[in-house]
């Protein structure tokens, strides 16, 4: 049903039903005609029941009506009856009718308890919310109906669908004002010019707002904006100059405007807000497709009063944002991602402090904590440092603003505002700031937190029962356009008034930046600063908030980069700010951060909640978020693990006594040298003695996935042997060529040796290769013993020398819990590094026996691979594909090796590198 259809519906609706309505008599009607004329269910006959009977130990009693498939259970009252006061029952008990609905509820299967409870008068529905049945109903009156109808929508939709139906509806706003834009676009003069597209971008803000305030009720009429427009005929110029006209009015406060303005121009409300003000924008002539667009589809077709501006926003900005509609499709950060933040941020303890002051039985001392509650959410300010198109902001408005309505229930108990009236709302827009560089996005973010503000004041005014003007706009100018780590935070915001800082800077990893932002970090930490270079962009977020929190007890939690929680970063990142107090409060380990677009692109994120402890010393618990556990934390380090403060550095020798691992061989050779087994066999037909200078060659792709590959190996070769192979030294010539073609002077360099390779690691005996990279869904990482005649690429490690000993311990849920948490990621895939990962491993100091017993379970991991002599080592790995034998062989590995450091059988991966990082500072403190 169209959204002009629907408030004309419901509006028809309360007129029919307005001051009339008997529950014995006219109860049944009301509802079919409530949930078939207005809320369009096509067959009222089948989704709801009258009179449902419900068995008492002593008698059956009736509900006035009952729906199923929402569970909602329905008691209805004659419209002269109070729904706050006691009625007489007929067996002589005086109950409320909530109490006499609960009462039902006593008395139904567990499967039907409701979700809501809806109590009506045919003057008010009171909607009570069985999830928090203490709290206070909403009230939605019958009078407001044509601009509340949405509110009632939870009858016909549960909550999952409610919300996606919110999505798929801030989606289709976005793709309606996608197709406006690119109409738009087209008759420009000269689109590409900045000018007109900053012009352009300000008149689709400036529509949204209208459609939005036509349809919300902030303008008289629910078809305001579309009538006025209809009037003009497109292609003229005279739409063009209407809407001109338009935006001149709602800028102009009503006693200054021109006196014989005309009629439906003057019932216009001033909006001011700094919306309509600028005058030089660029508006080009409306055509037959345009008008049709804003004025059917944009208008008459859609009801805007309905997106989330949570959501909306973000997919208002990629729609229409020159870059992000380069990249492809509409994307929003999904709600569900910005309560991962704010939740453990401040909302959590928020709602906790409101639900003890609800309980508080005495009713006095209850409205003066609440009032007293109301004041502190009130007097909080946030930030967001890269806010975009003001999601978090506008998710955080509205979560305290839901606080706040939950206050006024308390606080006025459903009770009509008399006397001098005072405006209850306290908590506002101007405690919500914000730095983007965006200058659309900026636009964006104020549009939707004052669309967001409309919302709750529509909510506000049924808990109170009064009318509150939300016209003009505030013109709130905390949102500002620039570069945040080129700016003094403080100009934004004051850190001593300050309290939150939030947000999801940009995913930009340590070798992506560009060059300016490259400079960014090198201003943003210094020249003092260790390896700035080698950190995300993410992390000058980090250093700017830190700067904020020196002397004011500011709360900060920013979405990064998860690779800002691993390998060398932690150690770079977070000692210096230890030093100055800053700890971690909360954190969420790598989790997929989807975009929510119809086009997706995954980034592989963390949350890190943070603050100066050495300013706020009394902190709540700290907690850690993995998946769907939380647990709480002694101490949540940079690897955001339960462990000391101790960050792994990069080191060139291992701290242990252990064989050394190597990077394995680097040719620089341009593939010349390579060969798979087709083309080997290829090269030696027409060069058979060059069968004895190949060598097989691995490197992780090759020897987790058992792919065959070679090397032409001519390092050791005499002169009279290279020359007796012709095509071999077409090879090295080319290679010489390609070396000296490089614009590295090291590379050109090589080609006075160009049978020689870059690095050479070609041991004598036996060693381990470790793959450099593997995939993160193994629960261990494939590795093997090889033999000297094997030669390996630089993407994988090598140790020569290792013994059943080191492959056992290096392939348990030791090391690899060791090697989960420390080493880098490559995405998400581990990136193992020698100097980082292995080099600071703690090896344990087992006794003979144990040391026994591991080289035991070390061979019968080997013998379990070598029963199935076909399958690579990504089948035998495979979760759902690892043969029993080879998972219980590693079990019994795993039970050995925890044996011999003396851990506990049934301690966890974050509990076992808790205890390794306890001996890695042990050691690091001898050396």
């Amino acid at each position: 049903m169209a959204k002009n259809n629907i408030a004309l519906a419901a509006k028809a609706f309360s007129e029919k039903w307005a001051g009339r309505g008997y529950e014995k008599g006219e109860t049944q009607k009301f509802w079919m005609e409530l949930l078939q004329k207005v809320l369009g269910v096509e067959d009222p006959f089948s989704f709801i029941d009258f009179e449902d009977p419900v068995k008492n130990p002593d008698s059956t009693t009736f509900m006035d009506g009952y729906i199923s498939a929402t569970k909602v259970l329905v008691e209805q009252k004659s419209i002269e009856i109070d729904l706050n006061k006691q009625i007489r029952q007929s067996d002589g008990t005086l109950m409320t009718p909530f109490e006499q609905a609960k009462k039902y509820i006593v008395n139904l299967a567990l499967h039907r308890h409701p979700r809501w409870v809806v109590l009506c008068n045919f003057r008010e529905f009171w909607v009570y919310d069985m999830e928090n049945p203490l709290g206070e109903p909403d009230v939605i009156r019958l009078k407001d109906l044509e601009k509340e109808y949405y509110r009632l929508q939870f009858l016909v939709d549960d909550s999952k669908e409610l919300h996606k139906k919110e999505v798929e509806v801030s989606m289709a706003a976005g793709a309606i004002i996608g197709e406006v834009y690119d109409a738009l676009q087209k008759e420009y003069r000269n689109p590409d010019d900045p000018h007109s597209q900053r012009s352009l971008n300000v008149l689709c803000v400036r529509l949204v707002f209208c459609l939005y305030a036509e349809d919300s009720g902030l303008f008289d009429s629910h078809t305001a904006f579309h009538d006025y427009l209809a009037q003009f005929k497109p292609g003229t110029g005279d739409m063009r100059q209407a809407l001109m006209n338009l935006f001149d009015v709602l800028n102009t406060p009503e006693d200054q405007r021109d006196p014989y303005l005309r009629d439906d121009l003057r019932a216009f409300p001033y909006v001011n807000g700094g919306l309509f003000a600028e005058k030089d924008i660029e508006i080009p002539r409306f055509n037959e497709r345009i008008a049709t667009l804003l004025l059917k589809h944009a208008s008459s077709d859609f009801d805007w009063s309905v997106i989330s501006p949570t959501i909306f926003g973000g997919v208002f900005e990629s729609t229409l944002n020159p870059e992000t509609r380069r990249k492809g499709g509409m994307h929003y950060t999904s709600i569900e991602n910005i309560h991962k933040v704010i939740d453990p941020l401040f909302l959590d303890d928020l709602k906790a402090e409101l639900a003890d002051i609800k309980a508080e039985p005495m009713e006095k001392k209850r409205i003066a904590r609440a009032k007293e509650f109301q004041d502190k959410i009130a007097s909080l300010k946030f930030l967001d440092p890269a806010c975009g198109s003001g999601n978090f902001l506008t998710e955080t408005f509205l979560s305290l603003r839901r606080l706040e309505n939950e206050c006024l229930r308390i606080i006025y108990k459903g009770n009509m505002l008399i006397g001098d009236f005072v405006n209850p709302i306290k908590v506002s827009i101007s405690q919500f700031y914000g730095i983007e560089i965006n200058d659309f996005a900026v636009s964006v973010a104020m549009t939707a937190l004052w669309i967001a503000e409309a919302q709750m004041l529509f909510e506000t005014e049924s808990i109170m029962r009064v009318d509150l003007d939300f016209l003009p706009l505030k013109s709130y100018t905390n949102i500002h356009e620039g570069n945040a780590l080129r700016m003094d935070w403080n100009e934004v915001v004051l850190a001593s008034e300050l309290h939150y800082i939030m947000g999801n800077p940009p995913f930009i990893g340590a070798r992506v930046k560009s060059k300016g932002q490259a400079q960014d970090v090198i201003d943003t930490f210094g020249s003092k600063w260790k390896n700035s270079g080698n950190l995300d962009y993410v992390c000058c977020w980090y250093k700017k908030a830190v700067e904020m929190m020196q002397a004011h007890p500011i709360k900060a939690a920013l979405v990064s980069t998860n690779s800002i929680a691993q390998g060398e970063q932690p150690g770079n990142l977070w000692p210096p700010f230890h030093s100055e107090g800053i700890c971690i409060d909360f954190a969420y380990r790598t989790f997929r951060w989807d975009s929510e677009a119809n086009l997706k692109a995954h980034v592989h994120c963390v949350i890190i909640g943070f603050s100066n402890h050495s300013i706020s010393p009394n902190h709540s618990k700290k907690f850690i978020y993995d998946g769907d556990k939380k647990f709480e934390a002694n101490n949540i380090n940079g690897y955001i693990i339960d462990a000391q403060d101790a960050y792994i550095g990069s080191i060139t020798k291992p701290l242990c006594d252990v064989p050394e691992m190597y990077i394995g061989n680097k040719p620089i050779d341009g593939g010349f040298y390579l060969f798979s087994e087709p083309e080997r066999d290829e090269f030696i037909s027409k060069e058979p003695v060059s069968a004895a200078f190949f060598k097989p060659w691995f490197g992780s792709e090759e020897f987790i996935n058992d792919k065959k590959r070679y090397c032409l190996w001519l390092g050791d070769c005499s002169p009279q042997q290279l020359r007796s192979m012709p095509l071999c030294m077409k090879r090295i010539e080319a290679v010489r060529d390609f070396r000296l073609s490089s614009k590295s002077a090291g590379t050109v360099k090589l080609a006075d040796s160009p049978t020689r390779f870059h690095v050479e690691c070609m041991p004598k005996e036996e060693y381990i290769l470790f793959p450099q990279t593997s995939s993160e869904k193994r629960f261990y990482i494939p590795i093997g013993f090889m033999s000297p005649d094997i030669f390996c690429s630089n993407a994988v490690r090598v140790i020569p020398g290792a013994t059943l000993f080191h492959f056992g311990v290096l392939t348990s849920i030791v090391h690899m819990a060791w090697t989960r948490v420390v080493s880098g990621r490559l995405e998400t895939r581990y990136q193992y590094s020698a100097n980082n990962v292995y080099n600071n491993f703690p090896w344990p100091s087992p006794t003979e026996a144990q040391k026994a017993k591991i080289e035991q379970t070390t061979q019968a991991i080997l013998d379990a691979r070598a029963l199935y002599p076909e399958s690579s080592l990504a089948d035998l790995y495979d979760d759902l594909t690892m043969p029993p034998e080879l998972l219980k062989a590693h079990r019994a590995n795993d039970a050995a090796v925890m044996e011999a450091y003396g851990f506990r059988k049934d301690m966890s991966e974050a509990e076992i590198v808790a205890e390794l990082f306890k001996m890695y500072q042990k050691l690091t403190e001898t050396k």
